[in-house]
């Protein structure tokens, strides 16, 4: 399975973004309004230039106190993306996610954003292709 496959099944495909000088209060806001736990941060709206997660803020909240909420979120993000493509293996993803242990992966094509999938994206659609298979092996068990 691939990325894109994921991508075409997710059904609110929006990619929200905040712009680098924004607070974190601005982020927050953003997070809590669309109920989601990440937030892309782009320039332009269309490059990735990093990713602030619920967890950031957290983090910095309990180490610095609600002063961090009047803070740019160019500050918090963190910039070093781990990114995949449409075309990148599923598999491959969420060994990715694994290892790095986060949730959220951008996916980018000449450098562009394209979408934004979820630990549970990956796990929904490994589901589902498992639910697949053994449907099929049922099928050609009972068959014979």
């Amino acid at each position: 399975m691939l990325v894109q496959q994921i991508l075409q099944s997710k059904a609110n495909a929006d990619i929200l973004t905040v712009s680098p000088d924004a607070t974190i209060s601005d982020a927050a806001q953003i997070l809590a309004k669309h109920r989601i736990g990440t937030v892309m941060v782009s320039g332009d709206g269309h490059s990735a230039d990093g990713i602030l997660s619920e967890r950031d803020i957290v983090r910095e909240l309990a180490n610095s106190g609600s002063p961090c909420l009047e803070e740019s979120v160019s500050k918090y993000m963190t910039k070093k993306l781990v990114t995949c493509a449409r075309n990148s293996n599923v598999e491959d993803v969420l060994r990715q996610m694994t290892e790095g242990r986060f949730r959220h992966m951008p996916v980018l094509e000449d450098d562009k954003l394209i979408g934004i999938i979820t630990l549970g994206d990956v796990v929904k659609a490994q589901l589902a292709e498992v639910a697949m298979e053994k449907d099929a092996l049922e099928g050609m068990i009972r068959g014979m």
